[in-house]
């Protein structure tokens, strides 16, 4: 399951959800790939996501996708955590 929007001329993915059996199948490259094309055909000439810097997996996915890291929200992610953890915003143009 992916779940992304567009708006205006951007677009957002706010989260990627892959049965853990399923996983390493390239079923999230999979989402990722179709979210990208139905934003552009949406008009988005960028799409935008945050992640944990802990979550190794979804930020190999997102590189591999194209995405490069633009910021960082430091201690973001508070809930379910003893110590806060940072997200990474990262972006893909979507005219090339």
């Amino acid at each position: 399951m992916i779940l992304w929007r567009t708006a205006a001329h951007e677009a957002e993915i706010y989260t990627i959800v892959v049965h853990p059996e399923q996983r390493q199948m390239g079923v999230g490259r999979a989402l990722v790939e179709a979210a990208l094309e139905q934003a552009r055909r949406d008009g988005a000439l960028a799409i935008f996501l945050e992640v944990s810097v802990e979550n190794t997996a979804a930020l190999a996915l997102y590189a591999a996708a194209g995405f490069a890291q633009v910021g960082l929200r430091r201690g973001y992610y508070t809930h379910g955590h003893e110590t806060p953890i940072d997200a990474v915003i990262m972006r893909r143009d979507l005219n090339s």
